[in-house]
């Protein structure tokens, strides 16, 4: 269940990075940048 939870924030976060075709704010970068370590963790260890 981990890895899921893991492979599901990960591919969110890397959905959230096309977004910056766009400019968005500092606080969206940072959510990304966290879910993206958070899920490639969950999924990894």
């Amino acid at each position: 269940m981990k890895r899921v939870v893991g492979l599901m924030l990960f591919c969110f976060g890397v959905g959230m990075t096309v977004m910056l075709l766009v400019p968005e704010t500092f606080t969206t970068l940072v959510f990304i940048v966290a879910c993206l370590v958070v899920g490639y963790n969950l999924f990894c260890c």
